[in-house]
C-alpha cells in the first residue's frame, strides 16, 4: 500500500492517496479506534477492538491495515504491544474531520453527560480542547502572552517569562512548531496546540488540575483546577458555562 502518511505530509497528495485516507477512515470500527487514541495515550488491541466493538480478530485486521497504511504506530512492551497515532499531524487531521463532522447536520439524538463532560474538557491527543483548552487560549491572548494567527502562534517576551514563572520552560521546545492553533469541533473556535499546547496539559496533570477519565477522552477539572486556572490564568468566572 501507498505510503499514506508521507502523502498527507506532501503538498501534492494525489486524489488516489485521499481516497485511500478516506475509505480507511470512512470504516465505523476503525473510526471509533482512531477516535479513542485521539486521548493520546497508547491502547492495547483488546482496547480498541472494545472502543470499535468488534472482535479481537477483527480489530488485529483493522489495526493491520492502519499500521500498513502509517496512520497509527506500535511500541512493543515484552509480550504486549501497544498502539498509538503515527504523529501529531495524524492527530490533526482526526480533529479536522470532527469538526467538520461536528458542523453537518444535526442528528436525533439529546446530549448526554458523556457529551458535556467532552465539550468541557478533552485530551486532543497531546494538547487539551473544549471550552478548557479555548478558555486558556483566550486568557493567553488577552494577556499579551501569546499573539494568535490563523494556524501558527507567537509566544511573546513576557510569555516566556510568565510561562516559566508556572512551571513551564519552552528554552527546551522540541523541533515540532512552539505554538501553534488547533480548530476545537465544539467550540468550533482555536486552542492551543505544538509544543505549548503539550505543556500545558502535562503542567495541568502534575499539579492535579485535572485528571484523566478511564475510557474516555474527557477530563475531570478538580476543585484545586478551578480555582488554579481561574487564579493563575485569570480565566473568567463563568468560563466553564456552554456559549451561547
Amino acid at each position: 500500500m501507498t505510503n499514506i502518511a508521507s502523502n498527507i505530509a506532501s503538498n501534492i497528495a494525489s486524489a488516489n492517496a485521499i481516497a485511500q485516507v478516506a475509505a480507511l477512515m470512512g470504516d465505523v470500527a476503525r473510526a471509533n479506534m482512531l477516535a479513542a487514541l485521539m486521548g493520546g495515550q497508547a491502547l492495547a488491541a483488546g482496547e480498541l477492538a472494545s472502543h470499535a466493538g468488534v472482535s479481537a480478530q477483527t480489530a488485529s485486521g483493522h489495526l493491520a491495515r492502519l499500521l500498513d497504511a502509517e496512520l497509527i504506530a506500535v511500541e512493543k512492551q515484552g509480550r504486549h504491544r501497544y498502539y498509538r497515532l503515527a504523529s501529531t499531524q495524524i492527530a490533526d487531521l482526526l480533529e479536522a474531520l470532527m469538526a467538520v463532522a461536528a458542523a453537518g447536520p444535526k442528528r436525533h439524538r439529546p446530549p448526554g453527560p458523556k457529551d458535556e463532560a467532552l465539550r468541557l474538557a478533552r485530551t486532543c491527543y497531546d494538547h487539551m480542547a473544549g471550552r478548557l483548552g479555548i478558555a486558556l487560549a483566550d486568557a493567553l491572548t488577552r494577556r499579551d502572552h501569546i499573539v494568535l494567527a490563523n494556524g501558527p502562534g507567537l509566544v511573546t517576551e513576557g510569555g516566556r517569562a510568565f510561562l516559566c514563572d508556572v512551571g513551564i520552560d519552552l528554552a527546551g521546545a522540541s523541533k515540532r512548531p512552539l505554538c501553534r492553533t488547533c480548530l476545537d469541533w465544539s467550540e468550533r473556535r482555536p486552542h492551543l496546540a505544538g509544543h505549548l499546547g503539550a505543556a500545558l496539559l502535562g503542567n495541568a496533570l502534575a499539579r492535579g488540575w485535572v485528571r484523566r477519565t478511564t475510557g474516555s477522552r474527557a477530563l475531570a477539572i478538580t476543585p484545586a483546577g478551578h480555582r488554579g486556572f481561574t487564579d493563575m490564568f485569570g480565566l473568567p468566572q463563568d468560563w466553564a458555562r456552554p456559549s451561547a
